[in-house]
């Protein structure tokens, strides 16, 4: 591990930490979330939150065979329109520098989420991503075995 960011800038992860309850308090369907949190950090090649977020999904009964094919989530048969969607809107936000969040996907994730919802989804997606980028910056390794 690097600098422990944690303790060398509190501030900094309080505000992350307001920002993570906050997608909590959303109202999204918490599977979903999860889904996202791990497509994002799959994307981001951070160890630290796939690990953690896997464990997560899968004591909240999400099934191991949808996270294994989660990385090819458009070729799989087991995500619904609405999953589908979240993971499009996931990828795009998350790949931004070349995706730019194209019309079709910003159109399909408006076709299954409230404009709230949709807000909601974006701070998820935007929170699983500054998370990655600590863990990943500062080598924050998965924790021990279970």
């Amino acid at each position: 591990m690097r600098i422990d960011y944690r303790q060398v800038a509190p501030g900094a992860l309080r505000a992350m930490r307001e920002l993570e309850a906050y997608v909590k308090s959303g109202g999204l369907e918490a599977p979903l979330l999860e889904l996202v949190k791990v497509r994002a950090s799959q994307i981001n090649g951070c160890a630290y939150c796939i690990d953690l977020h896997t464990r997560r999904a899968c004591s909240a009964g999400e099934a191991e065979r949808r996270l294994y094919a989660l990385s090819a989530w458009r070729d799989a048969p087991f995500f619904s329109a609405r999953e589908r969607a979240a993971l499009a809107w996931a990828e795009a936000v998350t790949l931004l520098p070349e995706s730019r969040v194209p019309d079709d996907v910003y159109a399909e994730a408006c076709r299954h989420f409230t404009e709230r919802e949709l807000v909601d989804l974006t701070m998820a997606v935007i929170a699983i991503n500054g998370w990655n980028r600590l863990a990943v910056a500062f080598r924050i390794p998965p924790e021990g075995e279970d």
